[in-house]
């Protein structure tokens, strides 16, 4: 049984009633709220900084690659680790460790120093997937399954709203108090996170063999000495699951388009129309407000669909992000392209609240650590591809056109998701990560 609320406790489908009733839940949810906003607070920081020292989108696309690379080699590592150790140990290692990279940043200050910010970019993402998978992984440990779709849901929004806040209130830090202080909040939070995590308790532990204790999942050679064999029964789980391939895949689709996106929101600010680094925070803030209202819509959605239902929304999701996408790179004026690049995110977050809340009802305990992590990794190699063509092609492409093809390149997702979904390739697998009678429906299901 997973652990959080009592046992007596009626089932609760609401955000306040989930970190009402939930002391574990309540304790992660406080960590990610506030780690989240000072990541923001870094990621303005660390871009503006590198445009404003080097005046090239190139500088941008290099450190983007670099936080790529990071997660790229950490993922493997990161999902076999948390499918074979103590995971909620792995995030609070993995919080003291980002707090010191997180903090080293300050050293990259001065102009003669930008390549730190490559080195600390790189080393501050390979150290998150142990955070971020191990977080996805332990949620239906500490969720109940009525309270698991609430939980996931409000888990999203949190992240995207901690990017509307932290975006806003770093852009606005930056241009008043300079690059020093957003660094410093940043080591910070992850120290927050820290002792929150260690808050969190089940009887159980948190190794994903359940029924082992430490002694008997230790590091043996067949488990963690031989970490690319357990990786590769990881992808073996995930190949012989249709669904769970294909919602991987979705991720790999958006990152296509998505990896420009990323470069393309410093250029829309810096360049395209010239505001600066709170322009920068104003778009990605914006991004967030989309984010926000999606992951609501989606939380209200879920429980109502039914599993086709469910993946008719997958396609209609990417129609209209990519095409508000093109839209927003086409924009004349600020206002509507601030518009265009919230419906663009909203629509994103419909896909990723659904889709989550499938791999969290599907994915088996064992796995979850290593689905999470190939998911993040197939994403973060898709984007630096996409990232790099975007760099190289900003210093002689206008961003407007980098930006329409990105948008078109997103919108192929739909295309992938409707022809495995019309060919019955995508078949509904049985429950695995909850108890099927368990599972919280509202209302009628929608076809």
């Amino acid at each position: 049984m997973s652990v959080g609320a009592p046992s007596n406790s009626s089932p609760s489908g609401g955000f306040l009633g989930v970190l009402r009733t939930n002391r574990n839940y309540r304790f992660m949810w406080s960590g990610q709220l506030v780690s989240e906003i000072g990541d923001n607070f870094n990621n303005v920081a660390v871009f503006s900084l590198a445009f404003a020292n080097t005046h090239s989108g190139m500088a941008v696309a290099g450190i983007l690659l670099a936080r790529g690379v990071g997660v790229m080699l950490a993922g493997p590592i990161a999902g076999v680790l948390l499918d074979r150790m103590d995971r909620r140990r792995i995030m609070i290692l993995s919080d003291l460790t980002r707090a010191a990279i997180a903090l080293a940043f300050i050293y990259a200050i001065p102009p003669g120093h930008t390549p730190l910010l490559f080195v600390l970019s790189f080393l501050l993402m390979f150290a998150s997937p142990f955070f971020t998978s191990g977080r996805s992984a332990i949620l239906p440990t500490i969720a109940s399954s009525h309270e698991l779709h609430a939980a996931n849901s409000l888990t999203q929004i949190t992240q995207w709203t901690t990017i509307t806040i932290g975006s806003f209130l770093g852009g606005a830090s930056v241009s008043s108090f300079g690059y020093r202080l957003a660094f410093v909040f940043n080591a910070a939070s992850f120290l927050f996170s820290a002792l929150c995590v260690s808050r969190i308790f089940v009887p159980e532990g948190f190794f994903a063999n359940r029924t082992e204790g430490p002694d008997e999942n230790s590091l043996t050679e067949n488990k963690v000495v031989r970490p690319w064999h357990e990786y590769k029964e990881g992808l073996r789980y995930m190949r012989a699951s249709p669904l769970i391939l294909g919602i991987g895949l979705v991720g790999v689709g958006w990152a296509t388009g998505g990896g420009a996106a990323q470069i393309l929101f410093s250029l829309f600010g810096e360049v395209v129309f010239r505001r600066g680094p709170n322009g920068i925070g104003i778009i990605w803030g914006c991004a967030g407000i989309g984010l926000i209202l999606g992951g609501i819509v989606a939380h209200q959605l879920g429980p109502r669909l039914s599993f086709r239902g469910y993946k008719r929304a997958i396609s209609i999701c990417y129609i209209i992000h990519g095409g508000s996408y093109v839209l927003f790179s086409q924009a004349a004026s600020f206002p509507w392209a601030l518009v265009f690049i919230a419906i663009s995110r909203g629509a994103v977050a419909v896909s990723s609240v659904l889709n989550s809340t499938q791999l969290l009802r599907r994915v088996s305990h064992d796995f979850r650590g290593r689905v999470f992590s190939t998911m993040e990794t197939w994403t973060w190699m898709t984007m630096m591809v996409s990232m790099s063509i975007a760099g190289l092609a900003s210093t002689n492409v206008n961003p407007r056109i980098i930006g329409a093809v990105s948008g078109v390149l997103s919108s192929t997702t739909a295309i992938f998701w409707a022809w495995a979904n019309y060919t019955n390739r995508l078949p509904e697998p049985a429950l695995s990560g909850t108890n099927p009678d368990d599972v919280e429906v509202h209302g009628e299901p929608i076809v």
